[in-house]
């Protein structure tokens, strides 16, 4: 089946999507850097599931390393590149925008560098829901403007896109970009709004709750994500022949290009978000209710039509099962 390389393999997304691919009898080369943006612990355990698969390489490399990563394409040649590795969170992005030049911009180019002379061919990269910043009209569809960026991370994502696609003209890489929608499950992120509250209420502490609860987010099971992540991977980006420069649509292109949404397409507010996880430990959290913090955006919702028009995604696991699932996994692997 060839070689996949997924950047960011000990992260919560990279980690889920490895055990899939490795599951179907890919062969799996994983990249992470283990810095400690969160609990390098945390990256450990989810690599200690994965290095016992025969199928699985693991490489210990920063993505600014430019020639590093060079010598990582031509040793591996990997056909197929799933690039997810990134500084993630908007907040800390406030405090610390050099992390996300080096990461976000410095390390995607050497991703479309390595694709580029290693004639890779698909790459799938991770952007963001971030990069519809100030947009309000709901659904956010790939067919709306994202020039209005609310946080340097959404700033670097819609960035991303924007040089992929020019490698997609100049060099022909077929390229997929998928907007995700606040991600969650099992070996989750700990800087993420659910895993923070589930380690507070547990321990009889109160949790910050931003614009008083009233966000709404598209919280999308990771299950699911890597379903949808997976196939688009297997359906390699086209040119689209009707695209016209006189009404230029940003959601594909003349060049192998293509951007989606993977979402649930059904925003929960923030305070029924608590309430289910509330049933799910059999604890009421203390809350601490807050007004809205700089960078975040009150609402986001997922147009995936057509995504689910090219690969037949649409996501099944209701907010109840997966919640359900989170605190099990946290309750076995933190003991609590």
């Amino acid at each position: 089946m060839g070689k996949v390389l997924v950047t960011g393999a000990a992260g919560f997304i990279g980690y889920h999507l490895c055990q899939h691919l490795l599951a179907r009898g890919e062969s799996v080369v994983g990249l992470d850097n283990l810095n400690s943006y969160y609990d390098v612990n945390l990256k450990q355990a989810r690599l200690e599931q994965l290095l016992p698969n025969r199928g699985f390489q693991f490489v210990k490399l920063d993505l600014a390393d430019r020639q590093g990563m060079a010598e990582l394409f031509a040793q591996q040649k990997p056909d197929r590149v799933i690039h997810l590795a990134a500084q993630a969170g908007v907040r800390y992005s406030l405090k610390n925008p050099h992390t996300y030049v080096d990461s976000n911009l410095v390390g995607f180019t050497n991703i479309l560098e390595g694709c580029r002379h290693g004639q890779v061919k698909h790459l799938v990269f991770a952007s963001s829901s971030s990069v519809y910043g100030a947009n309000t009209k709901m659904p956010f569809s790939v067919g709306d403007s994202v020039d209005h960026p609310v946080s340097l991370y959404a700033a670097t994502k819609k960035a991303n896109e924007l040089m992929a696609h020019s490698y997609s003209h100049l060099y022909g890489l077929p390229a997929t970009g998928l907007r995700f929608f606040t991600v969650y499950g099992p070996w989750g992120r700990p800087d993420m709004a659910y895993f923070k509250f589930t380690k507070a209420i547990l321990a009889g502490e109160p949790i910050q709750v931003f614009n008083h609860g009233r966000m709404k987010r598209d919280f999308t099971y990771i299950d699911d994500v890597v379903t949808g992540v997976v196939r688009v991977l297997d359906r390699i980006a086209e040119a689209n022949p009707t695209w016209s420069g006189e009404a230029p649509g940003p959601g594909t292109s003349y060049a192998p290009y293509k951007i989606y949404n993977i979402g649930n397409n059904q925003p929960i507010e923030l305070l029924h978000f608590i309430e289910v996880l509330e049933v799910s430990l059999g604890i009421k959290a203390q809350k601490q209710m807050l007004p809205l913090q700089p960078g975040d955006v009150l609402a986001t919702y997922a147009d995936i039509e057509d995504l689910e028009r090219d690969v037949g995604f649409r996501p099944s696991t209701p907010i109840e099962i997966g919640i359900g699932r989170f605190v099990d996994w946290y309750r076995s692997f933190f003991k609590s």
